[in-house]
């Protein structure tokens, strides 16, 4: 879906550099010390509006947490949700997932979360699918050792192609769901998306699984 052109956003980002990093390549290594201090790092994957993120650390103030979100007009819903929030725990890259290798060290990252990532339903596509092997084998350079990947998707079809993925490269299933909303799991914070669709009855997926090296 396109998203609308915000003129402002520009201005707002330059005004918010504490929530959008401005230069995030040069704190490879060091996101700790960007933090201020030595809590466990989850990062998401294309965090959209903000809803997840801001959600999680306010349910875990004793992680820090980034999100990457490479639409600028859509960044700027999540930094003003983070900075409404107040939270210091989470900071937002305005970055693309292809570049998580200049953006991260090895083994800086504890979990990883794939939110209603987009399908890519052709096949000529597929290599920008975010479960795709080269994708997987990145997050397992960034991943300390045994970390989780962690996807939630209204969509079956990359929901399957992405269980397939994932047991091909060798990654072990901790959790599957096929209807997430009947786990009635209070620990689950909802992104925008699925809010929107499971108010349809759609069934929201989600799996669990973890890198073993």
């Amino acid at each position: 879906m396109r998203q609308r052109n915000k003129p402002w956003a520009d201005d707002f980002l330059q005004e918010h550099r504490e929530l959008v990093i401005a230069e995030p390549k040069e704190n490879k290594s060091k996101w700790k010390e960007v933090f201020g201090n030595t809590n466990p790092i989850h990062l998401e994957i294309g965090t959209g509006k903000g809803q997840f993120i801001v959600g999680m650390a306010k349910q875990y103030p004793n992680i820090n947490f980034i999100g990457i979100e490479m639409a600028k007009s859509i960044i700027v819903d999540a930094a003003q949700k983070v900075k409404d929030s107040e939270q210091k725990n989470v900071i937002l890259l305005n970055e693309n997932a292809n570049d998580l290798e200049e953006l991260f060290a090895e083994n800086e990252v504890s979990t990883i979360y794939l939110n209603f990532s987009d399908p890519w339903p052709k096949n000529r596509h597929e290599k920008r699918r975010l479960s795709y092997h080269t994708f997987l084998a990145k997050y397992e350079r960034l991943l300390t050792k045994n970390s989780d990947l962690i996807m939630k998707t209204d969509n079956r079809s990359l929901f399957e192609y992405s269980l397939v993925s994932f047991s091909k490269y060798g990654l072990q299933l901790k959790e599957v769901s096929l209807d997430l909303h009947q786990l009635d799991d209070p620990t689950n914070v909802m992104t925008e998306y699925e809010e929107k669709f499971s108010s349809k009855g759609q069934p929201i997926y989600r799996c669990q699984v973890k890198f073993q090296s």
